[in-house]
């Protein structure tokens, strides 16, 4: 089915709500956008320069899979093990099992307990070390590290040749489906037990260090510069390309805070990447 015939189908089923349980037309719709996130050829975000984040949010893919939520039952999920036995048992929606990949796919899933949600991309060249989990409707570009226990929440966007640390949670977002998820561009490396969530865009090249985390209501302060990064009504929190950051603090100027000498956590931009930046990443391409 053509994207534009996929659209106006997903569109339609998805309006009739609970009428669309059960029916086969609305279903192979579904298995259709399905695969083609998985196929990488239909995103619920893409790279778009017309509009002023650099990003389009593909809103009817989010309803498309919002559907697939609707028209799945819940069932007992058992994966088989070759030599015989279960390594795996869940119990979810069945129109959302987990991805088996094979050696074709160029994916390397280390054992461990991972899983990668069906209707999630994973490109060639990617490495899951376990336990990890990639959500629907992500999308994760090729040459990419998720570390253990790191997570790719639903309809995240992760670039090319990103390390995302051990620990690091990067939030997904589903609904409202008009909204920004979380976009994470190439050569960007995000450390160990960092969050970034609410729609955050963390532009090319840029670095998070363990125990940033960056939210929409977060401000981020630069410290080579003076300026203060916010998120607005129209626009997410945007880390500019290459900028270092750090987790930090400020005090509290008014009030009881003040008085007592507290302060609240700050992320901070500390500096713009560099040969000594740089040459500090150069251990993450020896363990890909």
């Amino acid at each position: 089915m053509t994207t534009n015939n996929l659209e106006s189908t997903i569109e339609h089923w998805f309006a009739q709500g609970a009428a669309a349980i059960g029916n086969n037309d609305a279903m192979t719709a579904f298995l259709d956008l399905r695969a083609q996130l998985e196929a990488g050829t239909l995103r619920s975000a893409e790279p778009d320069a017309t509009t002023a984040i650099g990003w389009r949010v593909n809103a009817w893919v989010k309803r498309g899979i919002l559907l697939g939520f609707r028209l799945g039952a819940l069932e007992e999920m058992n994966g088989n093990h070759p030599e015989g036995g279960s390594i795996l048992s869940f119990v979810d929606k069945g129109t959302y099992p987990a991805r088996r990949f094979t050696v074709s796919d160029g994916v390397r899933v280390v054992p461990g307990g991972s899983s990668v949600r069906a209707g999630a991309y994973v490109s060639k060249g990617v490495v899951i070390m376990p336990p990890a989990y990639i959500n629907v409707g992500a999308y994760v570009d090729e040459g990419t590290m998720v570390d253990s226990h790191a997570l790719v929440g639903s309809c995240a966007q992760i670039g090319k040749r990103v390390h995302l640390s051990a620990s690091a949670q990067i939030g997904g977002v589903l609904e409202p489906v008009n909204a920004s998820p979380v976009i994470i561009e190439d050569d960007v490396l995000v450390g160990g037990n960092t969050g970034v969530y609410e729609g955050t865009i963390v532009r090319s090249k840029a670095v998070l260090a363990a125990g940033t985390v960056l939210t929409r209501g977060t401000p981020v302060y630069d410290a080579t510069t003076g300026a203060i990064l916010r998120a607005t009504v129209e626009m997410p929190l945007i880390i500019p390309s290459g900028a270092v950051v750090v987790p930090g603090s400020r005090q509290i100027q008014h009030g009881p805070g003040k008085e007592l000498g507290l302060s609240v956590y700050t992320p901070i931009i500390v500096k713009y990447r560099d040969e000594k930046t740089e040459l500090s990443l150069a251990l993450e391409d020896l363990l890909r």
